[in-house]
């Protein structure tokens, strides 16, 4: 009786102890320079420098939902999008009324064809277009770091 009793209630308790991974995905935006590559950062809502990324979009592919982010939070009005994750990494998605999340993110490829001055979160977000280099003293995230490593 005990037995089933226990077992019950860790099913019950299970999904609420060990919640699945929350899913993004972000767009590694570059470009290629007479200095050679760049990639394009932008700040988060915590002032922090991350790539554009999001929550899945009903509808759209994994390289499309990067790529409508990297719309509405740099500009990016056209580019090529990669059809597999450039990478993946874990971080910890800092939700504004809520606990953290722990959050996988899966990483397209964007070769920027153009940008533009307006789009929908310039007014929240400041963008810059850097280095690797660069990139890796300005972003905090390891994972992230780890990644962009990798070019």
């Amino acid at each position: 009786m005990f037995s089933s009793m226990r077992t019950a209630i860790a099913d019950t308790l299970r999904p609420l102890v060990k919640r699945p991974r929350a899913l993004q995905m972000a767009a590694l935006c570059h470009r290629d320079t007479e200095d050679g590559r760049e990639v394009l950062l932008v700040t988060s809502s915590h002032g922090r420098w991350i790539l554009p990324k999001g929550w899945p979009i009903d509808g759209k592919t994994g390289g499309e939902t990067a790529l409508q982010e990297a719309w509405e939070e740099a500009g990016v009005k056209s580019g090529t999008v990669e059809k597999t994750p450039f990478g993946t990494f874990m971080t910890t998605k800092r939700m504004d009324d809520g606990p953290d999340l722990a959050c996988e993110t899966s990483v397209y490829a964007i070769k920027v064809k153009k940008t533009s001055r307006n789009f929908p979160e310039s007014n929240k977000r400041e963008r810059r277009w850097v280095k690797v280099p660069e990139a890796l003293n300005m972003i905090e995230d390891p994972g992230l770091r780890r990644l962009l490593g990798d070019l």
